[in-house]
This record gives C-alpha cells, structure tokens and sequence, in this order.
C-alpha cells in the first residue's frame, strides 16, 4: 500500500446540495460567477495523473464533497470535482481521507 504525504493546503468551497428547482421541478445550477462559500482549508494532496486529469487527496473534515465543488491551493490555482468518495477505516479514524478526481480550471493545453 502506498502512502499519499500531503503537498498543500487546499480550500474547498461546497456547492449548495441539492440544486434549487424551478417552476417546472428541473434543478437550476448555481450562477458560475459567484464562488460558493469556503468550508476550510486542510493539508492535502493533488497530483497530476498520465491521462491529464487530477488526483485529489482531502483531509476528511472536507466532506461531504460532491461532483462541480472546487478546491484551491495555496497559489490560486482551482479544481472542480468530478467525483468524491470518503474512505473510512474502521476502528483507525486517523487514516481516513477523501478521494476525488478533479479538472484543473482552466484545463491545461497541450
């Protein structure tokens, strides 16, 4: 097994979850202009992957996270979720963290 050491303090800022409905029930996302409120900010990891998308490690006090919430890191630069799952050891709470894949905003270009 290997371990993943935190390389930044990342800032998670949590989308409103569910999405408020319109007149016709259809969720209306939030308005992309304004930045969602920051929940905190943990040591974590975010690592780039082969295939270009990213690799992200959370402290577990982050979630829960879910697809379209953004962390930042200590430079500014911003990632938005694309999937987050908590990972919870039985009976060791001290080795529990949040997994997540995530987009660089904006992405790379090759």
């Amino acid at each position: 097994m290997a371990v993943v050491l935190p390389n930044a303090r990342l800032t998670v800022y949590v989308l409103a979850h569910p999405w408020e409905r319109d007149a016709n029930g259809v969720p209306v996302p939030p308005n992309p202009n304004e930045k969602p409120p920051q929940r905190g900010t943990w040591p974590g990891s975010v690592l780039e992957q082969s295939d270009g998308s990213w690799s992200v490690r959370l402290d577990p006090q982050a979630w829960p996270l879910e697809a379209g919430d953004t962390i930042t890191d200590e430079t500014d630069r911003s990632w938005t979720l694309s999937n987050a799952r908590l990972h919870a050891v039985p009976g060791c709470a001290d080795a529990d963290y949040v997994q997540a894949a995530a987009t660089l905003n904006p992405p790379e270009v090759p």
